[in-house]
């Protein structure tokens, strides 16, 4: 399997790209900074230098329809304006990146999308936190909202609070709502890697957080249900 993702050098995403090439998938990581690349390369990724805030889908749907760099599989979304950054850029990135991804995948033929949300998104930001994390929600909604209109075999994934602890190999993962409460980066890759080798597991919004079942039963549960 191959497959591209979008913030290659995001946390969630360094640690997904070691799942997947350690299971034998290619990995290919959109990075804005090329001084990132070196660290792609040195978990089994192939870093393309690419700034989705400046980029349209045209390229970018070429580049996953490229033979260069081999048939694409599934794209998933881990970009984010990223901690520091206001209001604009999580428009900009949040949302807007994420729909010109989704939007060059349909055009490029790439049928599986796997986009990171976010824990609240799907409804009103909470009215005691600040603008910024206003605008994140109403990003993260709205890029959603693209995407369950899209003729894509979609997955919505949005984990509670994300922490930097060791990976548990445990969730709680299902339909919203699952309730509030944190979850690891580690974790959190496990299951998207788990997600991309489920392709029965399509169209659906599911939460995320710490749980008490193994992350490989977690997702076989949603082909059953």
């Amino acid at each position: 399997m191959h497959v591209v993702i979008a913030g290659g050098h995001g946390q969630i995403a360094l640690r997904l790209t070691e799942i997947l090439a350690a299971e034998g998938h290619s990995v290919t990581g959109l990075i804005r900074n090329p001084d990132h690349a070196e660290d792609l390369t040195a978990i089994g990724g192939r870093p393309i230098v690419l700034d989705l805030e400046q980029a349209d889908a045209e390229h970018l749907a070429g580049l996953l329809a490229s033979e260069m760099y081999g048939e694409v599989d599934a794209v998933v979304f881990a970009a984010g304006a990223g901690p520091g950054s206001g209001a604009a850029r999580k428009d900009t990135v949040d949302r807007g990146a994420a729909v010109l991804l989704a939007e060059a995948s349909e055009r490029a033929g790439v049928r599986r999308f796997l986009q990171i949300s976010s824990m609240g998104a799907g409804q009103a930001a909470d009215s005691g936190r600040d603008e910024v994390w206003a605008a994140y929600i109403d990003a993260k909604t709205a890029a959603e909202d693209d995407l369950r209109d899209r003729d894509l075999d979609w997955v919505i994934l949005r984990p509670g609070q994300l922490t930097d602890d060791p990976p548990t190999g445990s969730v709680l993962l299902g339909a919203p709502p699952v309730g509030r409460g944190a979850v690891t980066r580690s974790d959190v890759a496990a299951v998207i890697a788990e997600l991309l080798c489920t392709p029965a597991v399509a169209k659906v919004v599911l939460e995320l957080r710490g749980g008490d079942t193994a992350v490989s039963d977690a997702v076989g549960a949603l082909t059953t249900d």
